[in-house]
């Protein structure tokens, strides 16, 4: 979607090319120097419209990566919860001992040594 201020930004341009060569032809030094004025609004509204589009185009990017971020951790989520349950299920008391040593390693960190 081309934002509206690019298309303003171009006609505004052209129209002040025009202005501008008509007053150069003419020899009239305000119009030729109302047209380079309009023809710089022009391109400052133009880069504005881009300036716009480049973030939307950025957002939009960003957007699609989380959601594909998100997709694929929960996927990863999936296959290591199928992972440790086939190991606890092939190694239970091993899973036991690991999951001891786990907690009191926990309970250390939370109260500390005194």
């Amino acid at each position: 979607m081309v934002d509206t201020d690019r298309i303003t930004g171009a006609a505004r341009e052209i129209g002040g090319k025009v202005q501008s060569a008509v007053g150069d032809l003419v020899g009239s030094h305000r119009d030729s120097a109302e047209g380079r004025f309009r023809e710089a609004q022009g391109q400052a509204e133009n880069l504005y419209g881009q300036a716009k589009d480049a973030v939307r185009h950025v957002a939009e990017d960003a957007s699609g990566y989380a959601e594909e971020a998100y997709a694929q951790g929960g996927e990863a989520l999936r296959h290591g919860r199928r992972e440790v349950g086939q190991q606890v299920a092939e190694y239970p008391i091993a899973s036991l001992l690991i999951a001891g040593l786990v907690g009191y390693g926990l309970a250390l960190l939370v109260h500390g040594r005194r």
